[in-house]
């Protein structure tokens, strides 16, 4: 794990949602296994998308992608079942069919809130043309609406 980064203020341009930790994110040795914070992602993801751009989950049962093309989480501290973590989403940028996500994973642990890992996804709008071929797509005017709002630093 690297070096703790300074904490920063409360963000108020974070979208925020908080995973609860259970047993079955550890692994034996009794911290959350290093894949449950690239799995948080992406619910944290659903979770916006449910909150602010719902029409695009049903885009997403036609033609319309939202392909994630690279992802990344720094870890910074261990975190146990039941420790309350939350996750701060922003929008790191847009460039036309593409937006980077960053990820502030914060644990709160005796009345100190750390940053125990810091994370990003790429991803692509895409529509799919048939035959398995995917091409490039305008982002839905709702989930550009929603994500202007979230819109700032991150990784």
């Amino acid at each position: 794990m690297s070096a703790m980064p300074d904490i920063g203020p409360l963000s108020p341009s974070a979208f925020r949602w908080r995973p609860f930790i259970a047993f079955e994110d550890t692994n034996l040795v009794g911290n959350v296994y290093f894949a449950r914070f690239v799995s948080w992602q992406g619910r944290c993801r659903e979770a916006f998308l449910a909150e602010h751009a719902p029409d695009v989950l049903t885009a997403l049962a036609g033609d319309l992608r939202l392909v994630t093309l690279s992802v990344s989480c720094d870890y910074f501290e261990e975190l146990r079942a039941f420790d309350t973590v939350e996750l701060e989403m922003r929008l790191a940028e847009q460039n036309g069919h593409r937006l980077r996500l960053g990820f502030d994973y914060w644990l709160e642990r005796d009345g100190q809130r750390h940053l125990a890992a810091r994370g990003a996804q790429a991803v692509g709008c895409m529509r799919d043309a048939g035959g398995g071929a995917l091409v490039p797509a305008a982002l839905p005017q709702s989930l550009a609406a929603a994500l202007g709002a979230y819109q700032g630093g991150g990784e």
